[in-house]
């Protein structure tokens, strides 16, 4: 059952996913500040989901964005949301495990 929501919300495969993020990506985690706390994507910055809209500055001028989350769900809405901003270079990472994963492999 993972496998279809991994489909739902990840639109990139992991060989496209690490071309993006080894050519300087910026990452970024929707999670709240606690979950981030917890555990996170070194080189990652923290920009929770009711925050996005209102932090749009912190996209612009970035090549390629990676955004992702706990499970998928919140980092579609904030690639929704930078689109409906006009960003045309987000990625929807997925959950921050499967990021970390790739940095570190």
């Amino acid at each position: 059952m993972f496998g279809i929501f991994k489909n739902i919300f990840s639109n990139s495969d992991t060989t496209q996913m690490k071309d993006i993020i080894s050519k300087g990506a910026f990452l970024v985690d929707v999670r709240t500040p606690a979950e981030f706390a917890e555990g996170h994507v070194n080189g990652s910055v923290n920009i929770p989901l009711d925050q996005v809209q209102n932090q749009l500055a912190k996209f612009k001028g970035k090549e390629k964005i990676v955004v992702f989350c706990r499970s998928g769900n919140r980092s579609s809405q904030a690639k929704s949301i930078l689109e409906q901003n006009g960003f045309t270079n987000v990625t929807n990472g997925g959950t921050w495990q499967e990021v970390n994963q790739i940095i570190n492999q």
